[in-house]
């Protein structure tokens, strides 16, 4: 099927998302997803004609809004393959490897990856772990060779991204376990650029943790989820209203998993809100977005490999993500040039210094995709780089 042919049979859903505005070209993704209607209207009604709190009222509301928050934890454990007591509610990924991290019964050393998020690095160093570091190959995929010698007893933890947010590079996650559970680790897999874009099945995966955020997979900020089928082996870290069995000033006992990680009032909407967009990602079908970004990653880095200035960073295979450098001319005036033609892109460390360390650069451009990009997106973007070319040759 040609690339031209593969676009036109993917739906056209820009017109489910308000904030895609006519001759705006978005790509950035990788950093958070603009929301459909769908999602919007689920969050205002959550918010508005809904809205009550969960679990403690005795009202009929109130228990309405308990049934439809539990039910949102049950559409999204199911999106990934879990059980609805397998994943508790966060604020995001970033929180989900804070509590991970400072949580587990037994810190030890934990091996990440030179392209990890920093998010997947700052926890473990203030949880005090012992952090090693395994290389990349050649094209910026996670050398999981390095990984096997590297591993030893004395790990207790792998933690990798599943995808990197600055080279698309997928994980082979069920080898990657293979390998820490061989040493007797743990592995957590930051999920937040593959759950939008891969099909996820914690159970087929054989990790032992997964974090994502709500915001990257076309729902609201301020929510993520920690999935694990070990919740219960990890003791609470925040403490509060709702995570309780009962409190004494003598002694207070924990309510199960994943209750016991939900301190406080919860992201009630936000829920309500990230369950009604795993319910637009699968009425599209996530294999199909994958393939749709897929091609649209083949039509750019084909493009961007054809120009002498460019040089292309990752793995021919990434996922919905391109990052690229241009002789001479910075990420952030290329982005600003962009953004003349309505064209969003994003330009920096990514969160990722050590990456861009390894890479030799201070910074990258990056173009992202969604279910919403086309090839016009594209072609926006290589007619925007030939006027910062133009500019600065």
């Amino acid at each position: 099927m040609s690339t031209t042919t593969a676009l036109r049979t993917f739906p056209d859903v820009r017109a489910d998302f308000p904030g895609l505005t006519p001759g705006w070209h978005y790509l950035d993704t990788a950093a958070t997803a603009q929301k459909p209607q769908a999602v919007i209207d689920a969050t205002v009604n959550a918010m508005g004609r809904d809205y009550a709190t969960v679990h403690r009222g005795v009202y009929a509301r109130s228990a309405d809004m308990t049934l439809a928050y539990e039910a949102a934890r049950r559409r999204i454990a199911a999106f990934i393959g879990a059980k609805e007591d397998q994943i508790a509610f966060v604020r995001g990924a970033t929180e989900a490897i804070n509590l991970v991290a400072y949580s587990h019964p037994k810190k030890g050393r934990v091996l990440l990856s030179v392209l990890e998020h920093h998010s997947n690095i700052v926890p473990w160093q203030l949880a005090g772990w012992q952090v090693d570091v395994c290389p990349l190959t050649a094209d910026g995929c996670i050398d999981l060779d390095a990984a096997e010698k590297l591993l030893t007893p004395e790990h207790t933890m792998v933690a990798f991204a599943h995808v990197s947010n600055v080279l698309g590079s997928p994980l082979d996650v069920a080898r990657a376990a293979d390998l820490a559970h061989r040493v007797g680790a743990e592995l957590l897999v930051d999920g937040c650029q593959a759950v939008p874009r891969l099909p996820v099945d914690v159970a087929a995966l054989g990790c032992d943790y997964y974090v994502f955020s709500g915001h990257k997979l076309y729902g609201p900020t301020g929510i993520g989820v920690l999935w694990s089928d070990k919740l219960d082996t990890l003791p609470p870290w925040q403490g509060g209203g709702s995570m309780i069995d009962r409190v004494t000033f003598a002694k207070t006992s924990y309510a199960p998993a994943p209750t016991r990680f939900e301190a406080g009032t919860p992201a009630i909407i936000e829920a309500i809100g990230l369950a009604a967009a795993v319910d637009y990602v699968e009425a599209i079908g996530v294999d199909a977005i994958h393939a749709h970004e897929v091609t649209l990653v083949g039509t750019l880095r084909e493009a961007l490999a054809r120009k002498n200035s460019i040089t292309l960073f990752g793995p021919e295979n990434s996922a919905g993500i391109v990052s690229f450098a241009m002789a001479g001319v910075h990420p952030h005036d290329i982005g600003t040039i962009l953004d003349e033609s309505g064209v969003a892109i994003r330009a920096g460390h990514h969160c990722a210094q050590p990456l861009m360390e390894h890479l030799g650069v201070a910074a990258t451009a990056r173009a992202s995709f969604g279910v919403y990009s086309n090839d016009d997106d594209v072609a926006a973007l290589i007619d925007g780089l030939a006027r910062v070319e133009r500019i600065f040759g």
